[in-house]
């Protein structure tokens, strides 16, 4: 009886692949027959620390096996992850602007924060202090498997295992020498992608273990926004300008004469442009206008900037890594381990020369390098901005106390003036990650397995930025009274002319205004864990075929981050981050938790009727961290089998996320958030009545000003952001439920027939994060809530002006839920002569995403829905692989889809008719490999064969990551069909 529920272990622990593989039982612990056998009967699922007879998850697991890797030809593990339907895309390859240089996962759109990564069952060091792993270090070439459990797994592994954990499991027996090469590019013949790996493995004297080392080069070449027909300007969301110029295939509309420069258009850009745009901070409409290219200044404008050619579709990137892996059995019953992994990885981003963007200047109107036609017309806009009364000591400094406005006199200015003298802005990510963990595990009193670890890591990361404006130095500028000479004294000052056209900023001018700075990014880990697992002769239920089989634990983790901006990033609000992205402030931190854990699998019932088994899984952990205190989560599941050929499986789990260090220790700094728009602004004009007056005012706006500032700049807003100094965020706590079933029937004409349907729903409470800036605007100009009119700081009544904002401190939100259900199938045809069909897939639907941040904010449904609330979030996705298998010959092609989505109905006036929904997507993907000789496998790939072309939404449609050249394409492929080509060596 135990080898038949073995058996069925086998086929079901998994749950089912969305690859053709073989479900895989773990290897052998030690040499000898007698010793396999023993291993053979004793397996563990990811999930789970325990191994145990027949042992099967009670939660969900998808796996992808070296099969279906293959079929990917994808060195970058982030690539192959982002195809499941359980997952949405995270920070990767194709973030531009937003992205932090890494590539991340992020499990039933709850996160990435919340998805707990694994590398053969143990923790993976983050990259940064916010807790996120960089998924680019996994060495590709020897993953052997991923395995997806979803629903929660904190009672196993502890923190950030909400949405579920993804495990890489690593080939550790590995034998002999494989040699892998591999070459992207696309059908526009860029976007190259280059990987060798080299790895080595051998057994030691008398199979008593293995060492195995693995090498791996990739390289990954740039495509910007300007390389595709759709990126080439920008289009409206919310009106449509520019779109019927795509459709129609016409260029970019340059500005005209008196306004022409590089990348100056009539539209679709941004305000920060050149000519120079100029405005009185709280001035009034009237009080702006836009310089020409000879000095002059009129009252109406005349271009924008396109800034979308600079961007990347798809960011550049060099890796290194190595990984090596060690096992010795000291005698048949103990084994030493170790591995040690490092990886130097450098990402660049890039986006559109900087500017003044919305800063504030004190400008003399004496500066002699302003026009006399220009400084009159500032004198005059300021008399009228004077004359009502939206003047004062905030923007105006009255020097020779005659009561007008004159040429002795400051005025607090905006210039909004694109630095294209100082080149693109680019960042660049350095950063360099190890990781080792040694142990010893083995059998002790015969059959309790134990294994005792120490693992630690650190990573160390230079950011390098350049192309920045250094606002404080271009404030010192700006204050001369002879154009050769600042005002402030300092020598290497040198005045800068704003005041015109491209070229007007020299050499000279332009080496003074520049900015190129620097950051670093510290993080370490350190984890010590012993656990022992093994069966409780004395409990077994009668009939049952096993006894109750325990695990116990114990883990001290201890993490540090640190984060040391250069000096003048560090300058609020006038940072050499020029205007766009506020300042940032030293960071350093951590905590310790110590925790103890158990599990148990309790047999239940073993062949009897309508019960061919019936097994129970619990476990429980508790937590004491040095910042949040103590926490308890749990598990509790069911494993019945009613007949052989189907599984019934249901589990409830407690799970959390203690806040980690960029949650906890964020000093308070300035940036940017997506926002639809300013109620208060000229905008709004027309709809503010008395009840919205009075609340404009109460946010610190004049009488005057309500309705006469400017609206939201390019979908974003300056925001006031950290840790909340006097209420720091406690634990999340998630309510996990799942339950599911698994057929494996036996068909004469099918092999390996598996079909699973499991529910889902994780349920989030005191979510941990910020306010997002439209729901702070709704909620004081919609709802009239004071507390949150309170978070909105206004300077001379506008919010796009540097020392202007909205606060976000992080704290702990209302509730975040993911439910759904998800579908996957495997099975094989054989056809005799014909070799085999093999037909495998996975198809999610959401049932429910939506999050809420209080109880008087709205509920936010992001299901079926985009928004700059929501992420693109398809109520159904499916990815299919129908495979044909001859000899040495393989063709696999894959079908991956997405359901259509709509804009989120609350903000759809927002959007052009045509921009308001996206109809479903559906890729190919085609594979074919060869065995050219026993040693070499030739293989060819070809993603979106068809070359679908992406949905186009404009620049404003979501948020700034994952919203860039006027689509999604982070979810959406831009890059058009895509060839692989691969050839591996093995020996």
């Amino acid at each position: 009886m135990l080898k038949s529920r073995l058996a069925l272990a086998l086929q079901l622990a998994l749950g089912v692949s969305i690859s053709s593989m073989a479900f895989i039982a773990p290897q052998a612990q030690a040499a000898g027959e007698e010793e396999a056998d023993k291993d053979i009967e004793v397996i563990a699922v990811t999930g789970s620390r325990i191994r145990q007879p027949g042992a099967v998850s009670a939660s969900p697991i998808t796996s992808i096996g070296e099969q279906e890797l293959a079929f990917q030809q994808e060195p970058e593990v982030e690539q192959v992850l982002r195809t499941l339907p359980s997952t949405i895309p995270g920070d990767g390859s194709n973030v531009n602007n937003g992205s932090a240089g890494a590539a991340t996962v992020d499990l039933r759109g709850l996160g990435s924060e919340r998805s707990l990564i694994l590398v053969n069952g143990r923790r993976m060091l983050p990259y940064n202090y916010n807790g996120e792993v960089d998924t680019s270090v996994i060495p590709a070439a020897l993953v052997e498997r991923i395995d997806v459990v979803t629903g929660g797994a904190s009672a196993v592994y502890g923190s950030d295992a909400i949405a579920g954990a993804v495990n890489f499991i690593l080939k550790e027996n590995f034998e002999g020498i494989a040699l892998n090469t591999s070459h992207q590019e696309t059908g526009d013949n860029d976007g190259d992608k280059d990987n060798i790996s080299l790895t080595i493995g051998s057994n030691l004297a008398d199979d008593r273990g293995n060492v195995v080392l693995s090498l791996d080069w990739t390289k990954r070449k740039e495509i910007r926004l300007g390389d595709r027909p759709l990126g080439l300007l920008g289009i409206n969301t919310d009106d449509g300008a520019n779109y019927a110029q795509f459709l129609n295939g016409e260029p970019p509309i340059p500005a005209p004469a008196g306004c022409e420069a590089p990348n100056s258009v009539e539209s679709g850009g941004s305000t920060t442009a050149i000519p120079t745009r100029f405005a009185i901070v709280g001035g009034g409409a009237s009080a702006s206008g836009q310089f020409r290219n000879d000095g002059t200044l009129a009252a109406d404008t005349c271009s924008v900037f396109n800034f979308n050619p600079y961007n990347f579709y798809q960011t550049p990137s060099e890796r290194y890594s190595g990984t090596a892996l060690a096992r010795y059995n000291l005698t048949e019953e103990h084994e030493v381990y170790s591995s040690l992994t490092y990886s130097s990885i450098s990402v660049d981003t890039q986006v559109a020369p900087s500017g003044t963007f919305g800063s504030a200047f004190n400008l003399p109107l004496f500066n002699p390098l302003i026009g006399d036609q220009a400084r009159q017309f500032m004198i005059d806009a300021g008399n009228g901005a004077l004359s009502g009364g939206l003047l004062d000591e905030s923007n105006w400094d009255d020097v020779n106390g005659n009561g007008v406005v004159d040429e002795e006199d400051y005025l607090t200015v905006q210039l909004r003036r694109r630095t294209l003298e100082l080149g693109a802005r680019t960042e660049r990510y350095d950063t360099s990650l190890f990781q080792f963990v040694t142990g010893v595990n083995g059998y002790v009193f015969d059959d309790w397995q134990y294994d005792v670890s120490f693992q630690y890591g650190e990573s160390n990361r230079t950011t390098v930025r350049g192309g920045y404006t250094n606002l404080t130095n271009i404030q010192n500028a700006l204050d001369t009274a002879d154009g050769v000479t600042c005002l402030n004294g300092d020598a290497t000052c040198v005045p800068i002319n704003l005041f015109g056209g491209f070229g007007t900023i020299t050499d000279e001018m332009a080496g003074y205004a520049t900015a190129i700075a620097l950051q670093q990014q510290k993080y370490s880990q350190r984890i010590a864990t012993a656990t022992i697992n093994g069966p409780v002769e004395f409990i077994e239920i009668p009939g049952a075929g096993a006894p109750l089989a325990m695990s116990f634990g114990y883990e001290y983790r201890k993490e540090k981050g640190l984060f040391e901006p250069d000096e003048c990033l560090k300058l609020a609000p006038a940072s050499c981050q020029g205007g766009a992205g506020g300042n940032q402030l030293p960071i350093e931190g951590g905590f310790s938790v110590d925790e103890f854990f158990l599990e148990g699998y309790l047999p239940v019932i073993d062949g009897m009727a309508f019960a061919e088994t019936l097994d129970v899984e619990f476990g429980f952990r508790w937590a004491d961290y040095d910042t949040v205190g103590s926490n308890e989560t749990w598990k509790l599941g069911v494993n019945w089998r009613p007949v052989s050929s189907v599984l019934l499986r249901v589990m409830q789990q407690q799970a959390t996320r203690a806040p980690n260090v960029g949650e906890i220790a964020a000093p308070v700094v300035t940036g940017l958030d997506n926002a639809g728009s300013d109620p208060c602004s000229v905008a709004n004009a027309g709809n503010i009545d008395a009840t919205l007056q009075a609340l404009c005012e109460s946010t610190g706006m004049t009488a005057a000003q309500v309705g006469n500032v400017q609206d939201v700049i390019s979908g974003q807003v300056q925001v006031i952001a950290g840790s909340d100094p006097a209420n720091p965020p406690g634990a999340e706590d998630a309510s996990t439920f799942t339950a599911g079933v698994v057929w494996t029937p036996e068909f004469d004409t099918l092999e390996n027939f598996t079909i699973s349907l499991d529910y889902y729903d994780i349920d989030i409470d005191d979510i941990i994060g910020e306010f997002s800036a439209q729901e702070i605007l709704d909620a004081c100009y919609q709802q009239g809530d004071a507390e949150q009119c309170a978070k909105i700081q206004r300077v001379g009544g506008d919010l796009t002006v540097a020392g202007a904002g909205i606060e976000q401190f992080t704290t702990n939100l209302k509730n975040l839920r993911a439910e759904g259900i998800e579908l996957g199938f495997n099975f094989a045809w054989p056809m005799e002569d014909w070799g085999e069909l093999q037909f495998s897939g996975t198809v999610n639907k959401y049932l429910t995403q939506e999050s809420q941040s209080s109880d008087t904010a709205r509920v936010i449904d992001c299901k079926g829905y985009y928004s700059t609330s929501c992420d693109p979030l398809a109520e159904l996705r499916a990815v299919q692989r129908t495979t044909w298998a001859m000899d040495d010959f393989t063709l696999s092609l894959q079908w991956r889809y997405m359901d259509g989505i709509d804009v989120e109905p609350v903000v759809i006036d927002d959007y052009y008719e045509e921009f308001r929904s996206i109809g479903s997507y559906s890729y190919f993907d085609l594979y074919a490999n060869y065995h050219i000789t026993d040693n070499i496998t030739a293989s060819l790939g070809v993603d979106n064969l068809f070359e679908k072309d992406p949905p186009v939404v404009g620049g404003e449609a979501g948020g700034t990551s994952f919203n860039s050249g006027n689509t999604f394409p982070s979810s959406y492929d831009v890059l058009g069909r895509k060839f692989k080509l691969g050839v591996r060596f093995q020996f």
